[in-house]
């Protein structure tokens, strides 16, 4: 054993536990048949294939692993294969008891060992691009702030979907946003001190990296990033499939790079005079090492304080806090005025919000991108 590594010895019991937890929270975030696989495998999981063996031995942490996640993402993929027609067939848009669906699971990992073990090694990167509409309230505040084009960048980009938020159509309830032509529409409730909607927003440059980006453009990735979209949500997997088609034609490319050595290398030194170096990430900080935290937390505070009125620095956040179990936090921080706020709260996949901002915002003007239904 290395000194001073964190080592984590196996719970059968806190692993199933895990996995009813995440069947409570699909069940919450409207995947119903995610929930009642997830309670499957919590019941069902044995020692007896490589695929339920590692799980029930899973020397991480099975919820900052999203070990559960990793498992469903598992099975999906299979189905959608077409290599376990037993288990496709009780599927979405096909329906089964708890019963059928069991013995369809337990089939398949018998079957399917291989597949299903090797797909545990990588973390699920669901890029919800339904989150590029809290994005885009952050970077509207940003912009209206400083009425600069924002350079972007972003950690834990997976296939770089949310880098071209600025491109989608959305649907806020009460008013549209963008062009009502565009690739990708997103419907979203907003509710609260709107965003000003009103703001010139312009991205100068946009640039991603993960530890294990995803090509949008490659079968292989994208049958991936869609095998941990809940089979039962139909529109988000729509929406999903419509925004790789985007990345792919836009070219968009996502670094392989450690967050913490990519941010320390691009928000070193000074910026560009009359851009803002915004760096953002969603739902990405909890899976980070601590380690990897304290140096992008670092890298940020030294490049605000090299921060001019002529070259801002913005970081702008959607991430669990541990205030609400159900929502994520929305937060900016802007330099050189050095403020941090969190300026509301989010649905996790990006279905509400629910804005408060202590902000003066000017009266919403007539603009093309901006109208009220």
């Amino acid at each position: 054993m290395e000194v001073g590594k964190e080592v984590f010895m196996p719970n059968h019991d806190l692993i199933r536990n895990d996995f009813l937890r995440q069947a409570l929270a699909c069940e919450h975030l409207g995947s119903p048949f995610t929930a009642r696989v997830c309670r499957a495998l919590a019941a069902g999981l044995t020692a007896e294939t490589r695929f339920g063996q590692r799980i029930l031995d899973w020397e991480g942490k099975p919820e900052s692993d999203a070990l559960p996640l990793r498992a469903a993402g598992a099975l999906n993929a299979l189905a959608r294969s077409g290599r376990a027609p037993e288990l496709a067939a009780v599927y979405p848009p096909h329906e089964a008891d708890e019963k059928t669906l069991a013995r369809a699971i337990e089939k398949a990992t018998a079957a399917h060992d291989d597949f299903l073990e090797g797909f545990l090694d990588s973390a699920p990167q669901t890029n919800e691009v339904a989150r590029s509409s809290a994005i885009l309230g952050l970077a509207l505040h940003v912009a209206k702030r400083t009425g600069l084009p924002l350079s972007v960048h972003e950690i834990g980009s997976s296939a770089g979907l949310n880098l071209g938020f600025d491109a989608y159509a959305y649907e806020l309830e009460t008013a549209r946003w963008g062009d009502p032509d565009a690739a990708v529409t997103i419907a979203a409730r907003w509710e609260g001190a709107l965003p000003p909607l009103d703001a010139k927003l312009k991205v100068a440059a946009r640039k991603g990296c993960d530890l294990n980006p995803l090509d949008a453009g490659n079968a292989a990735d994208r049958e991936r990033l869609l095998a941990y979209i809940w089979p039962d949500q139909t529109a988000r997997l729509a929406r999903i499939e419509a925004a790789l088609s985007f990345a792919a034609r836009s070219g968009t490319k996502v670094e392989k790079a450690d967050a913490a050595e990519w941010v320390e290398r691009h928000f070193g030194g000074e910026g560009k005079k009359g851009e803002v170096r915004l760096l953002m990430h969603t739902i990405v900080w909890q899976y980070l090492p601590k380690e990897t935290q304290a140096r992008i937390t670092a890298a940020m505070a030294r490049a605000g304080a090299h921060a001019t009125k002529d070259a801002p620095v913005a970081w702008i956040s959607v991430e669990a806090d541990g205030k609400d179990a159900a929502s994520a936090c929305m937060r900016l921080r802007l330099w050189p005025e050095g403020e941090d706020v969190e300026l509301g709260r989010t649905d996790f996949h990006g279905r509400w919000a629910k804005w408060s901002s202590p902000f003066d915002r000017a009266s919403v003007s007539t603009s093309p991108r901006f109208r009220t239904i």
